[in-house]
């Protein structure tokens, strides 16, 4: 066979083994597409089933037989975090709301955070507990529940402590830093316009003024004996008569039972099985909306559609 017939059957044989290459990409592509679809269609087919019959209400799934609600309040309290007082009184509201509540855990597990956020809820559970008499609320301490936490905590019907918890923190603070003269230093000129004399509250690049200090001061006892008010109408009779206890220091868990600041030893299976006596917990915490999960997985399935044909491209 001569060296053109030899470079011919090369020449066809490597195209054979590109088409079938190929035709093999294609085929694999066309079957990972035709999976996704019916993944999509089995899903959606499944949502619509659950809403039919009644087991997915706002997202959650529901449960046939009597159960105890179980809220999550995590982290900080403020405005812009997953327990703000928006997300964490919806989610009160659908734990009472339900039927086949028998009993609500909120679980704390918060160094504080808003005086404001953790009032809204306070004032929500008082309010909840009011309306449904049937339904208790307890309170379940994970690692903290300080300050704004405890402010949450005390409208529940009793509080729940783990040994080492750490409770307490009954108080108010005003933080910053004072950077007088560091800009004369620096060679920099600030320039400050203001329209009203004490515009300038606390400006951490003028000294201190007297005036202001005092103005502070006053708003932080004046929060302060509203955050005392609030433990005292919670607590009641249970809290024992140590000034210490409104100092806004922490004590551990078996302490603070010792102040009454706390009730118990237990976690929330605990209360659920034991207190409540219905076993089933049912997560009513502030979650991401069903649809936003749902973007978020469809968003990343398609991604690793996408990679995979670009790979099986190459």
């Amino acid at each position: 066979m001569s060296e053109s017939e030899v470079k011919k059957d090369d020449w066809e044989r490597d195209l054979l083994e590109n088409l079938a290459l190929a035709s093999l990409r294609e085929q694999r592509r066309t079957r990972n597409w035709g999976i996704f679809f019916k993944l999509i269609t089995f899903l959606y087919l499944f949502i619509l089933l659950f809403f039919a019959l009644g087991w997915i209400e706002d997202g959650r799934v529901r449960i046939a037989e009597k159960h105890t609600a179980l809220i999550d309040l995590r982290g900080m309290i403020t405005p812009d975090s997953m327990s703000n007082a928006d997300k964490v009184n919806a989610s009160l509201r659908s734990a009472f709301q339900d039927k086949n509540t028998k009993g609500v855990v909120l679980r704390i597990n918060s160094p504080g955070g808003s005086p404001v956020q953790a009032g809204y809820i306070n004032d929500e559970i008082r309010r909840l507990r009011t309306k449904y008499p049937d339904i208790p609320l307890y309170a379940v301490v994970g690692d903290i529940c300080a300050s704004g936490g405890y402010y949450v905590a005390v409208a529940a019907d009793k509080i729940f402590v783990d040994k080492a918890s750490l409770i307490g923190s009954i108080g108010v603070l005003i933080d910053g830093f004072g950077f007088t003269g560091t800009l004369e230093k620096l060679g920099i000129e600030r320039r400050l316009l203001t329209a009203g004399e004490n515009k300038n509250f606390l400006d951490p690049f003028a000294p201190l003024d007297p005036v202001q200090k005092e103005h502070a001061t006053h708003l932080l006892r004046e929060i302060h004996e509203q955050f005392i008010q609030v433990v005292k109408q919670g607590r009641g009779e249970r809290l024992k008569d140590a000034p210490e206890i409104f100092s806004g220091i922490v004590w551990t868990g078996q302490k603070s039972i010792d102040l009454g600041l706390a009730d118990e030893m237990g976690n929330a299976e605990y209360v659920a099985r034991e207190i409540i006596q219905a076993e089933v917990l049912v997560d009513f915490s502030p979650h991401e909306g069903l649809s936003d999960l749902f973007s978020k997985r469809f968003g990343q399935i398609v991604f690793n559609m996408l990679s995979d044909y670009v790979l099986t491209m190459r």
